[in-house]
């Protein structure tokens, strides 16, 4: 097994290993504070409850546990700790919370926070998560804060706003002849669907979006809250059996074909990757993704270059734009096809966006003014009426969800994700891939068969619609939001990658872009990384992958535990097939092959491997 974790995370630093807790059939793992895992019998019923506090960015504290207790008996556990925030200018919030729980299915989480001045924040306070497997579109009974219940059904496709308000307590089914009840007091919570952001949940938080944020928690008020789960069985109620065994892989039908890969580039990528036209030709990509934008700066030479760019590397090309739309919309588009002109750039495409549509726009919040999106897309065809034109959102699916575009007068649509908006741990980032199928699922429903494209979606965010900007990280650490993630560098990202491709494959997307070819999104290392400086990152055989199967007939490839190894596969028009598996796991896997006449593969950790 490859145990060297700066190979394989781009880190020295080791994740906070998880303390299991167990009092019967249920279980759940304590780590930072908070519990993950939740299980009865095996059995998912929670994938967290966890205490919360945002700043105004919506950044999240990492508290500091003191006088951390945790007891551990046959039939029950108790945990007990004390942490603290520092905020802007000083201010601290302090709180204890306590865990119990026992072999009848109950547990309580109980928090006791008091501000020792006053804390500004976003939010403070539990955020409940249901997972999405075998949940999405099911049945719930939801009881609001008024006492009345309601039968309804969690959402199948993506939700744009929240599907309940005024929350006090949710029940849904575990598995036959298994509930749990979720109740939450203390403050008034909603829910919203969490997949928009490509995460693996439906969150229940503290604070509905509608009131006023950031907001102040007076100094010396103390604020409670408590999550209570109750978990009801029959007495012959049989426990879930996790798989064992190697896991298969078996082939199916048929589908469309996988999507050319994009990379992308802004200006100040150009000069290193005209230095390095060999390995950009190794790696081949079939479309050069250009990120162009007046209200940052971007001018002729930043054109000027991009052409320099395109008339060495042939592939078809789409300048990403941003339009200030600040006045005249044919005034500003003609400035811009009149530069790309000067600058010699050829183009085979064009997305536009109006650059206040970069920022969300929450539930509750007032839209900012912007000119209707159909004067945006018709002067941007009229100065460029000879090549493709674009649309959607260069932020996330959430904000597309939003605001549905117009897309009857596009010629594809697009949007891009990030698995860190919200969690940064390796958990949850793998977990995030369990959500694109109903991303994709969700826009063609939105958008029928339009040509479609997703990315550039990376594990770092290269901008943040929720706040006033991404979070630097000098210190490579794995935290949310951040414009560098330290597992870009590592055999993590490959794994990712492929599993991304994987996941979105049976969408028949136009084009996917998941990396760019320099800078901390791109394919070459930088110094201080598990490679040499300016070598092929372990991400770089996977987008070489990716481009060797764009254009291929995608073949459904299925495992049997979907949570570990993912498989991706090609049949070519001779009829060759071509697959990628990817081991999401942090552990050795085995893979069973017989039915590709190859007999057993163990894959390492974050491993991906090609078959056929």
């Amino acid at each position: 097994m490859t145990t060297d974790r700066f190979l394989l995370c781009g880190t020295h630093a080791a994740e906070t290993e998880p303390v299991r807790l167990v009092a019967g059939p249920l279980s759940a793992d304590f780590v930072n504070g908070n519990l993950r895992a939740i299980r009865h019998g095996g059995a998912e019923v929670l994938r967290a409850i966890a205490y919360v506090v945002r700043d105004r960015d919506w950044g999240t504290y990492e508290p500091a546990l003191t006088d951390l207790t945790i007891d551990q008996g046959a039939d029950a556990f108790s945990v007990s700790y004390a942490a603290s925030c520092t905020g802007a200018g000083g201010s601290r919030l302090a709180f204890h919370a306590t865990i119990k729980g026992s072999s009848d299915g109950q547990l309580v989480f109980d928090v006791n926070a008091l501000p020792e001045s006053d804390f500004e924040t976003n939010r403070c306070g539990f955020c409940i998560l249901h997972p999405i497997a075998g949940l999405a579109g099911s049945p719930v009974m939801v009881e609001h804060t008024d006492g009345s219940v309601v039968a309804t059904r969690l959402p199948d496709l993506i939700d744009p706003w929240q599907p309940f308000k005024d929350l006090r307590a949710i029940t849904h089914e575990v598995r036959p002849g298994v509930t749990a009840q979720c109740r939450m007091e203390g403050d008034v919570f909603e829910m919203e669907d969490q997949r928009n952001w490509s995460d693996a949940s439906y969150k229940t938080y503290v604070r509905p979006l509608a009131l006023p944020w950031p907001y102040v928690l007076p100094a010396g008020e103390t604020n409670r809250q408590t999550v209570s789960l109750r978990i009801a069985s029959g007495d012959k109620t049989p426990a879930t059996t996790e798989p064992s065994g190697p896991i298969r892989v078996t082939l199916g039908e048929p589908g469309p074909a996988l999507p050319d890969v994009g990379v992308i580039l802004y200006p100040g990528d150009v000069e290193t990757a005209l230095a390095n036209l060999p390995t950009l030709s190794a790696l081949g990509p079939q479309q050069l993704l250009l990120h162009y934008d007046p209200t940052g700066g971007h001018g002729l030479d930043a054109l000027r270059s991009f052409a320099r760019l395109a008339a060495a590397y042939p592939a078809r090309t789409t300048l990403e734009c941003v339009v200030a739309c600040s006045g005249d919309l044919d005034a500003e588009l003609s400035d811009i096809v009149d530069l790309v002109r000067r600058a010699g750039l050829r183009l085979d495409a064009i997305a536009v966006s109006p650059s206040v549509d970069r920022q969300s726009t929450p539930p509750g919040s007032a839209w900012p003014p912007c000119p209707p999106l159909e004067d945006v897309y018709a002067a941007a065809r009229r100065a460029f009426p000879d090549i493709r034109l674009g649309g959607g959102m260069f932020s996330y699916f959430t904000e597309l969800n939003r605001k549905r575009v117009p897309a009857g007068l596009l010629d594809f649509v697009s949007h891009c994700t990030c698995p860190i908006v919200h969690a940064a741990d390796a958990l949850s980032v793998m977990q995030s891939l369990e959500a694109l199928p109903f991303i994709s699922r969700s826009a063609r429903a939105i958008f029928g068969d339009k040509p479609y494209r997703i990315g550039p979606s990376t594990i770092a965010m290269r901008q943040n619609p929720y706040g006033g900007a991404t979070k630097d990280n000098p210190r490579g650490e794995r935290i949310a939001m951040a414009n560098r993630d330290p597992r870009h560098n590592g055999l993590f990202a490959a794994a990712w990658t492929i599993g991304y491709a994987a996941r979105v494959a049976p969408a028949g997307l136009e084009m996917l872009t998941l990396s760019g070819f320099t800078g901390p999104f791109g394919v070459l290392a930088a110094s201080g990384e598990p490679v040499a400086e300016g070598s092929p990152r372990p991400i770089f055989q996977a987008i070489k992958g990716l481009c060797e199967l764009a254009g291929l007939e995608h073949v459904t490839a299925k495992t049997s535990d979907e949570t570990r190894v993912l498989a991706l596969a090609g049949r070519s028009s001779s009829g060759k097939t071509v697959m990628w598996l990817t081991n999401l796991a942090a552990s050795d896997v085995a893979v069973d092959l017989s039915e590709f006449d190859r007999g057993h593969l163990v894959m390492t950790p974050y491993a991906i491997a090609r078959i056929g």
